[in-house]
């Protein structure tokens, strides 16, 4: 099953897929972003282009758990996202994978602030990944969890 990873932010959406087996993941877009309706048609286009069944959007958890005003943003994207895709749409705390990614790059001598969209993309995967790793009977049939 292929499912794709979405790390939403304020300027560009951050996209991965994984492979059918659900083991590896890998980022393959970045999308600036303009308004809701284009930033969607996006997704959608890379929903078919992959044959994705599912999508997860990393979701901004605060530290102590609480939801901030970044998680209202993301909700109200997902329920327009939701709106525009045929497939289901999972949300998953994405526990600091933008600073993971980062972290990362900075290993490979990459500048982070040069490398903004490999940031994203690379943050998609890292919440596709984990969620993958946390979610290994999805991938059998069962349930997905959010």
């Amino acid at each position: 099953m292929r499912i794709l990873g979405l790390d939403y932010g304020e300027k560009r959406i951050g996209v991965a897929v994984c492979d059918e087996l659900g083991m590896t993941t890998r980022g393959i877009a970045t999308i600036a972003r303009k308004n809701w309706k284009r930033d969607i048609k996006q997704v959608a286009a890379l929903v078919e282009e992959y044959g994705a069944q599912m999508i997860v959007v990393g979701y901004p958890v605060r530290l102590d758990g609480t939801e901030g005003i970044a998680c209202e943003k993301v909700n109200g994207f997902v329920d327009a996202l939701e709106a525009g895709v045929c497939v289901p749409v999972v949300k998953w705390n994405e526990a600091l994978s933008t600073k993971e990614a980062e972290g990362l790059l900075r290993e490979a001598d990459v500048n982070p602030r040069k490398g903004r969209a490999v940031v994203d993309r690379m943050a998609a995967a890292i919440i596709l990944q984990d969620y993958l790793e946390h979610n290994p009977k999805f991938l059998e049939g069962d349930t997905p969890a959010t």
